[in-house]
């Protein structure tokens, strides 16, 4: 008997392993396959009523600011429904190419395209401007484009499209070749002057002019009156 019980269960054996279907396997629940580093996209997550979870983004800083003559945008993002913690600044060129900077943090300071940053850590080159063999600087160059505003787009994903505009110069930090801001801002200031004392002088001549006629008139009816009188 025991030979045919032990006959029986070897049987049961054989079978189970062919079969390839363990009890326990079948009753456990894989995880969620998670997205990998620099993939994009949404949970797709929903709350209890199976309405679909947010899944967008916010940008909460957006500052384009002058960092030792070196034009720069600081930003910080806030993702929603996605675990993605890395965003890819697109700037985006109507006549492309576009110039991405990609695997960001969801806070910091980027370069502005374009600008350039010299050994000694200020502003070397500028976007717009471009420098000749003999020192000078021009205005016009491959970057032309990211000024006076550009549109960049923050992908983490969700994305987020916006524009902001170059940061400008001030008396302790320059986003233009040395100089230049200050030459071009001159001859605005000398046709305003100009202008005004153009516009002040002739009319000082009239009021001048206007004071003679009057004062000639009055001496001709006085003239008049005392002929009247002597007559």
């Amino acid at each position: 008997m025991s030979k045919v019980i032990r006959a029986c269960a070897t049987a049961l054996l054989v079978a189970v392993a062919a079969l390839g279907v363990p009890a326990v396997a079948q009753a456990a629940v894989s995880p969620s396959p998670q997205p990998t580093a620099g993939q994009y996209g949404c949970l797709g997550d929903t709350d209890e009523y199976g309405a679909p979870l947010p899944c967008d983004l916010t940008v909460s800083v957006l500052t384009p600011i002058c960092d030792n003559d070196v034009p720069k945008l600081r930003y910080a993002v806030v993702p929603n429904g996605t675990p993605n913690t890395t965003v890819t600044i697109t700037w985006v060129n109507p006549t492309g190419p576009d110039v991405v900077q990609a695997d960001l943090p969801l806070s910091g300071t980027v370069l502005w395209p374009g600008a350039v940053v010299g050994p000694d850590g200020k502003g070397a080159d500028w976007p717009g401007w471009r420098q000749l063999s003999d020192g000078s600087w021009v205005e016009g160059d491959e970057f032309d484009w990211v000024r006076p505003s550009v549109s960049v787009n923050f992908a983490v994903n969700p994305e987020l499209t916006t524009t902001v505009a170059y940061p400008p110069s001030s008396p302790n930090c320059a986003t233009n070749p040395p100089g230049e801001a200050v030459l071009a801002s001159n001859p605005v200031s000398g046709q305003v002057l100009s202008a005004t004392g153009s516009n002040t002088a002739p009319l000082l001549w009239a009021g001048a002019g206007l004071l003679v006629v009057g004062a000639g008139a009055v001496t001709a009816v006085t003239l008049v009156r005392r002929r009247h009188e002597a007559a």
